[in-house]
């Protein structure tokens, strides 16, 4: 994958994730756990911002192909799981093992909180792996 590619790959995840994420601000009343909603509502529009903010830069950060992909994949990937599990939690009324401020008391079934908090764990890892190669990328210009 090229850089324009892999730049043009975060723009447009980080504006459908913005969309989503301002959608997802109107619904903050019809789930079981509005203050998780609100959690959801302001995780995706910051990690959609932090998406654009990366395409916009993307031309300095000088990767291989496939690290153009990797990391730009990790990082949607990433940004995207964030805002889904998040609003996951608020739809099943759940989180309070992983989130338990926005929780607020409210725990799922097993299964749902085993599932929030694999996708917590699993996006985690996906933007740290992914930063660290933008990082490595815009530090090898200077080389």
């Amino acid at each position: 994958m090229t850089g324009d590619l892999a730049a043009r790959r975060l723009a447009v995840v980080g504006v459908a994730l913005l969309l989503a994420a301002m959608l997802t601000g109107f619904a903050t009343g019809a789930v079981p756990n509005p203050r998780m909603a609100l959690s959801a509502h302001l995780a995706g529009t910051t990690s959609a911002l932090m998406l654009i903010a990366l395409s916009a830069i993307w031309h300095r950060v000088t990767l291989s192909s496939r690290g153009h992909g990797w990391a730009s994949g990790l990082l949607a990937f990433g940004a995207v799981t964030n805002w889904a599990a998040v609003l996951l939690a608020a739809i099943w009324g759940a989180g309070a093992t992983t989130m338990p401020i926005a929780a607020k008391g409210m725990t799922g079934t097993a299964w749902q909180e085993s599932v929030i908090a694999a996708a917590l764990l699993a996006l985690s890892l996906a933007i740290l792996v992914g930063l660290g190669l933008v990082l490595r990328g815009l530090l090898a210009r200077g080389e």
